[in-house]
């Protein structure tokens, strides 16, 4: 999320940033914070919005002017006086945050504030843990901390109650759905894909992958041929169908495009077609939702999920997608 402003923030995390925009208002922004949530909820993104914030020459109520050297540093990531720690390989080792200590009991260079943003801090090594613990017991009135995790529950409870915790929200369809389009997504790859991810610089590429392109094309054709030949969507899943979708988390995302086309002729039969993601199908897909039952769709979704289940253990691949499809064609 390339030029964040609070208000854009605000439309996928609303709590959050009226919360924090309010603290900055009465200047009670607290010293250290825990931002805990999924992948792609703007943890970061938010993180550095308040840093720029707190080191704005020019703020404007809460609003940082996005243009002095100190909001373009931050935005370069290169702020002498923001330091971002992220695991060295598999995790955050003591001598990082020693080293962090010691950079920020030097004054600071560009303003009297200093922050820090430590991401997946759960990956933090038992001593490096206990060493932050100390920083955290002693706060510095001009420092602020920023942890960011994916899972809150692997931190030291001892830190978690030094921080305040702010929840971030997975972000809804709809938004992300928004979000593509403003980037200029198609209307029929931002539909399926916000349905797919709530992360937003994975959607992006989703939205650019030639690859996803071709695999939602793909799996039209099957069900295409699911109505029409059982030979031929045999004959499909061996000659294109495996090939393309060649590994297992591959495969995965194949079957979730399938159960998205599935909800849609739900959809269709319900006439709610405001909720359909394969919205350059529409036509075809009402044929198809006039030759079946909804407890044939029901029992088509129950064998794709069964398939999904069965994909993770050793069941060999061709085997799954065979049996997938017979399942698939008693629909019929």
């Amino acid at each position: 999320m390339v030029n964040d402003t609070w208000d854009k923030l605000e439309t996928y995390q609303p709590t959050i940033i009226k919360m924090l925009t309010n603290s900055i208002l009465k200047d009670r922004v607290a010293h250290a914070y825990i931002f805990e949530g999924g992948r792609g909820t703007g943890k970061k993104h938010v993180s550095l919005m308040l840093a720029k914030s707190m080191l704005c020459k020019h703020l404007n109520g809460s609003m940082p002017c996005q243009n002095c050297i100190n909001c373009r540093r931050v935005d370069s990531k290169n702020h002498p006086d923001v330091h971002i720690i992220e695991p060295d390989g598999q995790s955050i080792k003591k001598s990082q945050i020693q080293d962090l200590q010691s950079e920020f009991s030097k004054t600071g260079v560009e303003s009297s504030k200093k922050l820090y943003i430590i991401e997946h801090a759960d990956r933090m090594t038992t001593n490096a843990a206990n060493s932050l613990l100390k920083f955290l017991e002693e706060p510095d009135s001009d420092t602020i901390a920023i942890l960011l995790t994916e899972n809150i529950q692997k931190m030291l409870n001892t830190i978690i109650s030094r921080c305040q915790v702010l929840s971030f929200q997975p972000i809804s369809s709809i938004v992300m759905k928004d979000f593509l389009l403003d980037k200029g997504a198609p209307n029929h790859l931002a539909a399926i894909v916000a349905q797919l991810t709530n992360n937003f610089e994975e959607a992006t590429e989703l939205c650019q992958d030639d690859w996803f392109a071709q695999s939602r094309m793909i799996v039209i054709q099957l069900y295409e041929m699911l109505n029409m030949n059982y030979a031929k969507a045999l004959l499909y899943i061996q000659e294109k169908w495996l090939s393309h979708f060649n590994d297992k988390d591959k495969l995965d995302s194949s079957l979730d495009l399938l159960l998205l086309l599935l909800k849609d002729l739900l959809y269709i039969q319900l006439g709610e077609n405001e909720y359909v993601v394969y919205t350059d199908q529409l036509e075809k897909l009402n044929q198809y939702a006039l030759h079946i039952s909804q407890n044939h769709i029901a029992e088509q979704m129950s064998a794709v999920l069964e398939a999904k289940s069965r994909l993770h253990t050793n069941m060999n691949p061709h085997l799954l997608m065979e049996q997938l499809v017979l399942n698939l064609q008693e629909g019929f």
